[in-house]
């Protein structure tokens, strides 16, 4: 076997193991559409098309991984070439992930749906949603043109994600706090705001690992994060306040 042919082999397995990222990606794409709409439009139907398309994300990623071991295991890549496979592993991972919590975003508005529950808050949360389906969007862009600026862009947006679940964790406490009938659909979606700020968390770590492959760097200075959930108290003095 010549050297050409070696050299045009390699490149076809990496063409390959990208192809199915792009085609993962665009599929985890298209399932957060999905999902959001169900969201949206109350849809019990299509939230249950969302739970099963998640098997074809688990499918693809089964023969990205399967790909990418023997491409390391055979080829044996060097410098940037490994830098490239090592993050597109990673890269299926995080959207592996994001597939995981989009499925439990549909799942439980199935159930808000089915019981009726309350569903104050919905058009925030749709907005969170179609920010970080734009930002998966941009992340794969970036992935393809292997754009650094464009991945550092999407990394500081997830930022504005964080600002929304803070704001949607305290309307949905206060909802809580104002009639416990509202509680059980309340905790369904602050389940759903969480799994949408971890998907942001997840995108703005694939954007990272883009700069990381392409610059041979890691961005500088830490990612900023602006959930500030974990540390928020609401006092009831201060809701009955806001109600007079």
């Amino acid at each position: 076997m010549n050297t050409e042919h070696i050299v045009s082999s390699f490149n076809d397995d990496l063409n390959r193991i990208e192809a199915l990222l792009l085609e993962m990606g665009g599929l985890v794409e298209q399932q957060l559409s999905s999902a959001t709409t169900a969201l949206r439009k109350e849809d019990r139907n299509l939230a249950k098309k969302v739970l099963k398309g998640d098997k074809r994300i688990n499918t693809l990623e089964a023969k990205l991984n399967e790909s990418a071991i023997k491409v390391l295991a055979l080829r044996r890549p060097v410098a940037a070439d490994l830098r490239n496979v090592v993050m597109t592993l990673k890269m299926a991972s995080h959207l592996e992930r994001i597939g995981d919590y989009t499925k439990n975003m549909a799942r439980r508005t199935n159930t808000i749906t089915k019981a009726e529950a309350f569903t104050g808050s919905i058009g925030t949360l749709v907005r969170m949603s179609e920010l970080v389906q734009n930002m998966v969007k941009s992340v794969l862009d970036a992935y393809n043109t292997r754009d650094p600026e464009l991945a550092f862009t999407v990394r500081e947006q997830d930022e504005g994600v964080d600002q929304m679940h803070n704001t949607l964790f305290r309307e949905l406490l206060t909802y809580m706090m104002e009639d416990v009938r509202n509680i059980s659909g309340c905790m369904h979606l602050l389940f759903i705001a969480k799994n949408i700020e971890r998907m942001g968390d997840h995108v703005a770590d694939i954007a990272q690992e883009i700069i990381f492959s392409v610059t041979g760097e890691w961005p500088e200075g830490k990612r900023s994060k602006g959930d500030k959930t974990s540390k928020m108290i609401i006092d009831p003095n201060d809701i009955h306040a806001e109600g007079e």
